[in-house]
């Protein structure tokens, strides 16, 4: 049996963390107490290379930082264990991650994506791999008879995302997954960025692989960019997307990486107090009325409510709303918001606001009078007195 070089006490074996909970994997899983020092937190390995035995081998396993890192490895084993996956891929950005998925295909295949996909990903998609004769179609996800009607017989990638951005719509990861196995030789990805994994798990669902923006939650404090990619199985997408991260390069630094873990030690007490602050401004929102409509999963009349308190734990940070009026009704409530910050991005302790259509660009499917909220850990009342001031 393995153990963690952690003295006393600290010592835990390495199967018996994985039935521990997530709070304490969070702090535990990939690390161990530094041999050389006895350091309990881990040191930053900047060296670009690693030194090779007299046969020409690297007995440590490292021989090139852009092909591997202690720092990356450390971070990639406690990702696969919080994901409940068997092995994960660190990326310089979310959006490497996609690119890496999206590359692993041949020409020809099909990707079937949600009609309301991440702006960003659709230009990927369309814009980068367009002309590489790769097909895509998008539909509904949260209809399960209108993506069955989208599949054909070269679809080889299903990509989900949920809660979705900005809408907050809410995908049932198990149907999907059941009929991807059913009716297409697709591997099914969801980016699960606005869940965490503290809240979603994704391939307990059947999904096979599951997306993560490092960058937003899971880092938590606006200081990092970085992806990642966490398997259910070997499969050969996957080992694509390793060649294509040691090779293509579009790795995150041993800092970043560093940072990053940092992060996950506070990232399940940090994802539940974000979420206690979203549901109460919600609450607060879905009566106000300058508010039209507010999209957030953990309100009763969300309509994948029912789902997402099935295959969720919580109901997170993220949530939008429509305000009564048009856009510049919209971005002048956003110019009056004085603690809240106007600013991209999500999953930090800052609470931000944006007006997404503004974001997005003219072929936007986001309504212009939508406003997205990343709720962070300021006091919910004090957030609460921002909103009512700025609404009027």
């Amino acid at each position: 049996m393995e153990w963690l070089a952690v003295p006393h006490r600290f010592s835990v074996r390495l199967a018996t963390l994985t039935l521990m909970k997530i709070e304490t994997r969070a702090v535990h899983a990939g690390r161990q107490i530094d041999p050389a020092t006895g350091a309990v937190t881990p040191p930053i390995h900047l060296s670009t290379t690693f030194e090779r035995d007299p046969s020409g081998d690297y007995p440590l396993g490292f021989s090139y930082s852009r092909e591997g890192n202690p720092n990356r490895r450390m971070l990639e084993k406690c990702l696969a264990d919080l994901e409940g996956g068997k092995e994960s891929l660190v990326f310089a950005s979310g959006l490497a991650v996609a690119t890496a998925v999206i590359q692993g295909l041949e020409p020809g295949d099909h990707i079937l994506a949600p009609d309301d996909v991440y702006w960003a990903l659709r230009h990927v998609i369309e814009g980068v791999f367009g002309k590489w004769g790769l097909e895509a179609g998008y539909a509904d996800m949260t209809n399960v008879a209108a993506v069955r009607s989208v599949l054909r017989p070269n679809t080889r990638l299903i990509w989900l995302e949920t809660p979705s951005n900005p809408l907050m719509k809410i995908t049932d990861l198990a149907a999907i997954a059941s009929l991807a196995r059913a009716e297409s030789k697709a591997v099914t990805v969801c980016d699960a960025t606005f869940a965490t994994p503290v809240l979603l798990q994704p391939l307990d669902c059947g999904i096979d692989m599951v997306v993560h923006s490092l960058t937003k939650f899971i880092s938590g404090h606006s200081d990092v960019v970085g992806g990642v990619l966490t398997t259910r199985y070997d499969n050969y997408l996957f080992e694509r997307c390793r060649r294509s991260q040691q090779i293509g390069g579009a790795v995150p630094s041993p800092f970043d990486c560093w940072l990053t873990l940092r992060g996950i030690e506070t990232l399940p007490w940090r994802v539940r107090a974000h979420g206690e602050n979203a549901m109460r401004i919600a609450q607060f929102l879905q009566s106000h009325p300058a508010v039209e409509t507010v999209h957030y999963p953990g309100l009763s009349e969300h309509p994948g409510h029912e789902i997402a308190a099935r295959q969720m734990s919580g109901f997170g940070g993220m949530l939008s709303f429509q305000v009564q009026g048009d856009g510049e009704r919209a971005r002048a409530v956003v110019a009056r918001c004085r603690l809240f910050i106007r600013a991209t991005s999500l999953g930090g302790p800052h609470s931000f606001i944006e007006h997404r259509a503004s974001v997005e660009g003219p072929r936007t499917r986001t309504p212009q009078n939508l406003l997205r909220l990343s709720v962070g850990l300021e006091h919910h009342e004090d957030l609460i007195a921002d909103l009512r001031q700025a609404l009027g």
